[in-house]
């Protein structure tokens, strides 16, 4: 329980009855969505905090690294504090926020992103647009991780104390997923982990691994699961990348297609395709698109899904590789790449070979940044940079950056 003057407000279970109690006034949001705080010299990660709030904390761990907090009793509450509404809330810390009040939530997700930009001078004064909320805020996650523990249970590890957290729900899961793990709970202890996937449009299910148990109902090792999107089919093979927030997916495609003001003439290279979302959701606005993908898995759906798309050509190589031997006079290139950004190779051969536009779509403030960077100072400005919001309840963002080759007027 933590305290809130003449009320109590449900947050987690005392973690360390002898833990040290201090008194601290929070900082900005710090790393995994916490708040910073300094008691002395110290320096605290406080979970279950609001910037600007005066609390009490206690100390669930310390290392030589850092000391994480969690907060038990509020002196001054936010203005945007709200009840989570998850009884998980606290011993899972995979939702961070959900006692901050989702329009706040945006604000210091559009906070997050203009922090990694502030110490790179290319990047001063940048366009931050405001943050597009997500459609929905709790039920939006088509795709679950849960650990095993004790009796087959599935659950979710705390991040910092390690502890195991049984599950019956989770509020930010689609409802078929839900459904799923209840019919999961408690049969699963022949592995360490399950995974389950869900098209939100279709109702399909993807479980692994494979489950022997005879107490499941429904089946399980599926090697993959079909969504749809504005229309279009695609299949999603076990090991393939798809994002998490389906309503979202067409979101990205509109905006992209909107600012790029596409005019049907255009070859896209679409680098880090995985099974072909944005290719083929683009295809139809453009001349020629090369899905460049290194997975063979997410390829071969990639081909599966824009099999009668004409104007789609496929490259299974490294996009690093694809770039430098691509003799291709393209128009954009739209980046898409993991949360540890491009490789050095792709932004290089971005500089040198100067499509007239980049798209640049990435979940990690830090490494867009660092990326940003280096085609910044290769010759390309940025338009704009748009925040959208695929994570809600947690501190994760996805930004869509639209860069265009500067021409000597700009650079004058």
């Amino acid at each position: 329980m933590i305290v809130m003057r003449n009320r109590q407000v449900p947050i987690t279970p005392n973690l360390n009855s002898n833990a040290d109690r201090l008194r601290v006034t929070l900082d900005t949001v710090w790393e995994m969505g916490a708040c910073s705080a300094w008691f002395e010299n110290t320096h605290l990660s406080v979970f279950g905090g609001i910037p600007g709030e005066d609390v009490e904390v206690e100390i669930i761990r310390a290392t030589r690294q850092f000391v994480a907090a969690r907060v038990v009793e509020i002196y001054e509450s936010s203005p945007y504090r709200v009840a989570p509404p998850c009884p998980y809330f606290g011993p899972c810390t995979g939702c961070e926020w959900q006692h901050i009040d989702y329009t706040h939530q945006l604000t210091l997700k559009r906070e997050i992103v203009a922090k990694s930009f502030a110490d790179i001078p290319e990047l001063a004064n940048l366009k931050i647009l405001d943050v597009i909320p997500s459609e929905q805020t709790y039920g939006y996650r088509n795709h679950a991780r849960f650990t095993v523990g004790p009796q087959g249970k599935l659950g979710f590890i705390n991040r910092t104390t390690r502890s195991f957290v049984a599950v019956d729900e989770c509020r930010i899961m689609a409802p078929g997923i839900n459904s799923t793990l209840q019919k999961l709970q408690g049969h699963c202890g022949e592995t360490s982990q399950v995974a389950i996937r869900l098209g939100v449009n279709t109702g399909e299910t993807l479980i692994q691994p494979p489950l022997l148990s005879s107490g499941i109902p429904i089946a399980t090792g599926q090697a993959y699961y079909r969504e749809s999107i504005a229309g279009m089919p695609f299949r999603i093979g076990s090991p393939s990348f798809f994002q998490v927030n389906t309503p979202q997916i067409q979101v990205m495609v509109e905006h992209i297609q909107k600012h790029l003001d596409l005019q049907g003439s255009e070859v896209i290279i679409d680098a880090y395709a995985g099974v072909g979302t944005f290719a083929g959701l683009l295809s139809r606005y453009v001349r020629k698109v090369f899905a460049v993908e290194e997975s063979k898995a997410a390829i071969n759906d990639a081909k599966a899904n824009l099999a009668s798309l004409n104007n789609i050509e496929f490259h299974q190589r490294r996009v690093e590789d694809a770039l430098e031997k691509l003799e291709v006079p393209s128009s954009i290139v739209l980046l898409d790449p993991p949360r540890a950004g491009c490789h050095p190779r792709v932004l290089e051969t971005l500089t040198r070979t100067k499509p007239e536009r980049v798209v640049y779509v990435s979940c990690d403030p830090k490494t867009l940044a660092r990326d940003l960077r280096h085609l910044v100072t290769g010759g390309f400005e940025i338009a704009h940079v748009q925040p959208i919001d695929l994570f809600p309840q947690t501190h994760h963002i996805e930004c869509i950056v639209i860069l265009h080759l500067k021409t000597e007027k700009t650079e004058g």
